[in-house]
């Protein structure tokens, strides 16, 4: 994420600092505002060093918190994807996005005890924006020092060959806000009204790529509704296949196609959220104090993918996906090591979700691309 254009005072909290730019300078875009909510240098929601936000008791679960079969069964794929490579003698595992390490952990952990081969050659990369979690991060994954490496996806060297995997990463990139008033695309900006109070308000687009992104969907959308763009995500595709040499793009996320997130009569708002302890709220409320996201455009990054020479190799749904990469294997090996029956019902109850109509993984989607496989 670019450098922030918010000064932060410490007697200010980011809501004011954010208020008094808009007063002094004028609305901005939603994108702007976001990338402030969410990556502010201090005071972002996924900055702050204090920021406890993972978890049944804070705003959000991810699927290696509900389940260690998550990074489990990832570990099962990514030994397949490591002998279509070749089995080399070494390879980059680049993951975008660690959150508290416990992926990390797990794949590893498994690659250690099932499949030794892989375990030797993976070099574990961790680019997060959040530098204050590396120490904790550290901590978790003390036993695989030597495979660890704190970088970021721009400063790691060519993979060639490696992975690229990120786990709900897109659905927060900053995002521009369309709709169309009298048959005309315009773009929804932020402003403060008499009582300082973040509002909504309406303006030409603040960058001609937008119609571009907006045209290439392919979707026309009706008067009034509301659609969600991020160019950061067609920047961030680009650099993978800049960096990945030959390898692999695997991204968890959920989201849709183009047709269902903008011809459905449920999303004529758009799929913008806020989330605070696991609820919807207000979403131009207390940045840097909620989840802000917004679902996957599952078309678009598949075609710019293939614009930048990345092949599609799998989209499946996550829960189908997790089934044709070996879970109950997964299952069947992590129950039979366990010492007690709570361990046992935890496993299986995490099992559930990740698998089983209405779990979490059913509104997930896994993307497999490949870069320069097989010549």
């Amino acid at each position: 994420m670019s450098t922030s254009n918010v000064t932060f005072q410490s007697s200010l909290t980011l809501t004011d600092c954010l208020a008094e730019r808009i007063r002094k300078h004028g609305p901005i875009t939603f994108h702007e505002w976001m990338k402030e909510a969410l990556y502010h240098e201090t005071e972002g929601y996924y900055m702050r060093p204090d920021a406890e936000i993972w978890g049944r008791r804070w705003d959000y679960r991810t699927s290696p918190e509900t389940s260690e079969l998550f990074a489990a069964t990832f570990a099962r794929y990514v030994s397949g994807l490591f002998k279509e490579l070749g089995n080399p003698d070494e390879f980059h595992f680049v993951e975008c996005g660690a959150g508290d390490g416990r992926f990390a952990e797990g794949l590893l952990s498994s690659l250690q005890n099932s499949f030794p081969d892989t375990y030797e050659a993976i070099n574990y990369c961790i680019d997060d924006v959040n530098k204050h979690r590396v120490s904790a991060i550290s901590r978790r994954l003390q036993k695989f020092a030597s495979k660890i490496e704190f970088t970021t996806l721009e400063a790691v060297r060519d993979l060639d060959p490696g992975i690229v995997f990120s786990n709900e990463l897109l659905d927060t990139f900053p995002v521009h806000r369309l709709t169309k008033r009298n048959g005309e695309l315009k773009e929804l900006y932020v402003d403060v009204d008499d009582n300082d109070r973040f509002q909504w308000i309406t303006g030409s687009l603040s960058s001609p790529r937008l119609a571009d992104i907006y045209s290439q969907n392919g979707v026309d959308v009706v008067e009034d509704q509301i659609i969600e763009v991020s160019p950061e995500i067609d920047d961030w595709l680009t650099l993978v296949s800049e960096k990945l040499r030959r390898g692999y793009v695997v991204t968890v996320d959920y989201g849709a196609e183009s047709h269902e997130l903008y011809r459905s009569q449920d999303r004529r708002s758009g799929t913008l959220r806020a989330y605070s302890r696991h609820k919807v709220v207000e979403v131009l409320e207390q940045p840097g104090e909620r989840d802000v996201t917004v679902h996957v455009n599952w078309t678009r990054v598949r075609n710019v993918g293939t614009s930048l020479g990345l092949k599609t190799v799998t989209f499946q749904r996550q829960d189908k996906f997790l089934l044709d990469a070996g879970i109950l294997h997964e299952l069947a090996r992590l129950s039979s090591a366990v010492e007690s029956e709570s361990a046992a019902a935890r496993l299986a109850l995490g099992a559930r979700e990740m698998f089983l109509p209405n779990g979490m993984a059913t509104s997930f989607h896994v993307l497999v691309q490949a870069n320069r496989i097989n010549g």
